[in-house]
């Protein structure tokens, strides 16, 4: 499913009050239940640090290519082997397992697992606290913990939230009356640090305003690629809008864009139509890396990828946190 518009519009500003009224006792409910779920897990520490990457809306704000741009800063603060610990969404083993690139398909550990794998060791499994003394075993200096801010599973050493800088806190209300699978207040007081996503608007700015700990900022930016004659895009992403801009913002000629729910699994007669459609406007299909590996081999040959990768503002700033939060783990073998 895609977020509804009303998610995104702020308070005082909503055409959808009443839907948002009538709604809002559910999001009570699953509010308290997740507050349930912390309150009561024990999480399990791991002998290595575990980095959570989070963030406290519904919906893409960026985490995974920001995985990718902190596992690197991490194996330059703490070496190497870092992995990815994941609950491998979509996917249907339980886990834990490692992601085998060679082996697995999305409908096997996710697609985000999968594509995650491209660069490095990733472990699912629906306990995370069992995936990530796999990672143990398997020699990691460290874990990034995808998506788990909400998850209690194992003891943070670090957590981060990262935040749409445009969307921000959406509507301010909890699933499904708004984007919020906790209000702020709460989840921002586990919080390290805050990481925005995108230019920052000034609704964005003002949620974040209280937090009294360190704000990086990053953007998403796409790598280049040649892409001779016109494009069709099409994507199954939390915020398919962003890659439209995407692909403008590489000055490629876009005829259309073809947007479909987050994770979606294409199926073989909507392949067909994308294949028809671009052969009718003469064009090229193009979408994202994390739609690419969700694609059957046969079909994934005829679409060109678009690389994301996350770019910090202040990367000098933000391995200074790093080494700060790691300073007990410097220097062991």
């Amino acid at each position: 499913m895609r977020a509804p518009a009303f998610w995104t519009i702020r308070y005082g500003r909503d055409a959808a009050p009443v839907l948002r009224l009538l709604l809002s006792p559910l999001g009570a409910l699953y509010g308290a239940s997740v507050a349930r779920r912390i309150a009561q897990a024990s999480p399990v520490a791991l002998p290595i640090p575990v980095i959570s990457i989070g963030n406290l809306t519904a919906g893409g704000t960026g985490k995974t290519p920001f995985s990718q741009t902190l596992r690197a800063l991490l194996a330059e603060v703490l070496g190497g082997p870092i992995g990815i610990v994941s609950r491998g969404y979509g996917g249907r083993l339980e886990g834990p397992v490692v992601v085998d690139k060679a082996l697995h398909r999305a409908e096997d550990v996710g697609d985000e697992p999968l594509m995650l794998a491209q660069g490095g060791p990733v472990f699912v499994g629906r306990d995370r606290a069992a995936a990530g003394r796999l990672a143990v075993q398997e020699g990691m200096k460290a874990l990034i913990l995808d998506d788990g801010h909400q998850n209690p599973a194992l003891a943070k050493t670090i957590s981060l939230v990262v935040v749409d800088g445009q969307t921000g806190f959406g509507n301010g209300h909890l699933i499904p009356a708004g984007p919020l699978r906790e209000k702020p207040a709460i989840g921002l007081a586990r919080a390290e640090a805050i990481l925005v996503m995108g230019q920052a608007s000034e609704d964005t700015l003002e949620d974040i305003a209280g937090f009294n700990g360190p704000i990086f900022h990053a953007s998403l930016k796409a790598k280049p690629v040649a892409i001779e004659g016109p494009v069709l895009g099409f994507c199954g992403i939390g915020r398919p809008e962003k890659f439209d801009a995407t692909l403008r913002g590489l000055g490629l000629n876009v005829v259309d864009l073809y947007p479909f729910a987050d994770h979606h699994l294409y199926r073989a007669d909507e392949l067909r139509r994308l294949e028809a459609d671009a052969r009718a406007a003469g064009a090229s299909l193009v979408t994202t890396e994390k739609d690419h590996v969700r694609l059957p081999p046969d079909f994934a040959a005829k679409v060109r990828v678009v690389p994301i990768e996350a770019v910090l503002a202040d990367e000098v700033g933000f391995l200074a946190f790093l080494r700060g939060k790691l300073d007990s783990y410097l220097g062991q073998d």
